[in-house]
């Protein structure tokens, strides 16, 4: 039973790792297409 419960943590430090960098990235790639937006006005 410990050993589930210490592979769910793992699992779950995993995913949020992993949230914090799809976030970066969206932010990132919307950043770059509202510039591309301004620029063509």
């Amino acid at each position: 039973m410990q050993t589930l419960i210490g592979g769910y943590r793992g699992l779950s430090v995993l995913v949020d790792l992993n949230r914090d960098r799809m976030l970066y990235l969206g932010a990132i790639v919307a950043a770059l297409f509202a510039a591309s937006f301004i620029a063509s006005l």
